[in-house]
């Protein structure tokens, strides 16, 4: 449990996974770019793919919200 409340873990987690590949964009922006618009073509393999890439930044959001409890207890 340690490891998933360490901010370098996740930080690093969020850089690497998360925008991995980083170029012409970030994968994961090109594929919430995708969804927004609707997914239309979008395949189970691609949907993987967002999960994949977006739970470095579910993790970010969920060590936030615990700290920011934390600090109002």
């Amino acid at each position: 449990m340690k490891l998933l409340n360490d901010w370098r873990i996740i930080i690093l987690l969020c850089l690497t996974l998360g925008l991995a590949p980083f170029f012409p964009e970030p994968h994961i922006v090109g594929k919430v770019k995708w969804l927004v618009g609707g997914g239309h073509g979008m395949t189970v393999k691609d949907y993987f793919d967002v999960l994949l890439h977006g739970f470095p930044f579910v993790l970010l959001v969920r060590l936030i919200i615990i700290k920011n409890q934390k600090v109002r207890s």
